[in-house]
């Protein structure tokens, strides 16, 4: 099991040596006053923990980064908040939001103080109202969940995070188990209240020991920050076809698309990118393997990235509604922080079964469409591959719209086309020519704005391909976060009101 570290070992291993700097003040005596039992409890714990209260808080570097950071200590009466923990927390938060800081929560505990009942209980509202107002002014809220964290603090701010991760082995829930088990007369359930556990069901992003916190973080607040920090101009890469293709076959381009080596989402942040911090899940106790959520960067350009996964999908199954959860969540993430969104469509279909169709796959798409459409920040897509069905909708419509040379965008594939016209799948070839699903109509079609060249194909060249997209994307989404955002966000709907007529 990991080092257990208390609130002062974690804020000395995470921030840069010599600059951590309290924001503490003495702490405040509850309105209600304390009983002489409490104040030999307090007491007790400050002697015991060798501090003055279960939260301290302040500000330090990270990587050289201004950084707010909050800790609990759960050797002061189990890391439990009262009401002046709950205020020093409150104007924590609220100092890091008025001051522009990224913040970093680091909590232990096992949730309201007893000892002051329905006060410190409804504490939970104002630290929750604090954190989401800094959310809302676009600033990165991170929490790493330490050994325990129960009650009302993971049902809270310890909940909140816009990247979540937690410490190896910790103690995590709702519940307490030995409450459970008193209550209950019967032991919880082994292995659920588990970091690991929880990262298995799509809940938090990561286990990681607090040794690699400081190189996660810096790497996290690259990324999140981006929107604050706009890198300069880059070249607009050779990376168009020359010449643009003419009289190209659908159906080759199809058949180029499915081949088994094509380089998909992976390799494209494998060579393509300079950083990538994976997510992981909806944080609501969902994933599906169909789809990778990604902080990134390509070349100097931030942004968040929504990869359909096809690998994941041939070899395990189709994509279904938790993927599309699981997007929106990378959309709320580019919509609260203004970070560019990146989308790759690769998809052979969404999923077509009695679990999706219960599952909500329709309203799934149809919200994922809504909120992409409407997305405030910079969005770009890029059809990497196959792109058919409503799985592809969902992720289309965006400032700028990308191709690879063999990408296309079909109602259906054409075997469902050709099933649906002619009763058959032997006119799949002629289907994919009339409906002009192919790069080359795209572009002549308004749909896309650019295509990628494969040289001859992206399955004999997946390191370069990627690198290609990837040079691509950077100068895109630069550009793109140059603009006035309204000027973006009118030209999208307008492109898409047009479109056909």
């Amino acid at each position: 099991m990991a080092q257990r570290l208390d609130s002062r070992g974690l804020i000395d291993m995470v921030v840069d040596d010599s600059t951590f700097v309290s924001w503490d003040e003495e702490p405040i005596v509850p309105g209600a006053g304390i009983s002489e039992s409490y104040a030999a409890d307090l007491a007790a714990a400050r002697e015991k923990s060798g501090v003055d209260e279960a939260v301290i808080t302040g500000e330090g570097l990270i990587h050289g980064r201004r950084v707010a950071v909050v800790a609990c200590e759960f050797k002061f009466l189990a890391g439990s908040i009262g009401v002046a923990a709950a205020e020093r927390l409150v104007r924590a938060v609220e100092r890091a939001t008025a001051e522009g800081l990224p913040l970093l929560a680091g909590p232990a505990s096992g949730g309201t103080r007893m000892q002051e009942g329905t006060v410190a209980f409804l504490s939970m509202v104002k630290i929750t109202a604090a954190v989401k107002a800094h959310r809302d002014a676009g600033l990165p809220f991170l929490v790493y969940l330490r050994h325990p964290t129960t009650g009302g603090v993971f049902a809270s701010w310890g909940s909140l995070g816009h990247f979540t991760v937690a410490e190896p082995g910790a103690l995590i829930g709702f519940l307490g188990p030995r409450v459970y088990e008193q209550l209950y007369d019967r032991p919880f359930p082994e292995n659920v209240q588990t970091a690991e556990n929880l990262q298995r069901q799509g809940i938090i992003d990561a286990v990681i020991g607090p040794e690699r916190i400081p190189h996660v973080v810096s790497k996290a607040l690259d990324i999140l920050m981006g929107a604050r920090e706009v890198p300069a101009p880059v070249p607009d890469p050779a990376t168009r076809p020359d010449p643009e293709p003419r009289g190209t076959d659908a159906w080759e381009v199809i058949t180029a698309s499915r081949q088994p080596k094509r380089p998909g989402v992976r390799e494209l942040l494998r060579y393509g990118a300079t950083k990538v911090l994976p997510l992981n899940g909806t944080g609501e106790g969902e994933k599906d393997r169909g789809l990778i959520l990604a902080l990134a960067t390509f070349g100097t350009a931030p942004c968040i990235v929504l990869g359909q996964d096809r690998y994941r999908q041939r070899s395990h199954e189709p994509m279904g509604p938790a993927a599309l959860r699981e997007a929106r969540r990378g959309m709320r993430l580019a919509r609260e922080l203004n970070l560019p969104l990146v989308t790759v469509i690769d998809t052979p279909g969404a999923a077509l079964s009695k679990a999706a169709e219960e599952g909500g796959l329709a309203g799934e798409i149809a919200r994922s469409l809504g909120d992409l459409v409407t997305l405030e920040a910079p969005t770009v897509s890029l059809i990497m591959g196959e792109g058919s069905g409503g799985g592809a909708l969902a992720m289309i419509p965006a400032d700028r719209v990308l191709t690879a040379a063999n990408g296309w965008l079909s109602p259906l594939p054409p075997e469902g086309a050709s099933a649906i016209v002619y009763r058959d799948v032997d006119h799949a070839p002629q289907m994919a020519q009339q409906q002009e699903v192919h790069a080359e109509k795209l572009l002549a079609n308004g749909v896309v704005d650019r295509i990628i060249a494969e040289r001859p194909d992206a399955s004999a060249e997946p390191e370069e391909f990627a690198r290609r997209v990837g040079a691509t994307l950077e100068h895109e989404i630069i550009d793109l976060m140059r603009q006035p955002g309204s000027r973006r966000w009118h030209a999208r709907i307008e492109r898409y009101r047009r479109l056909g007529l």
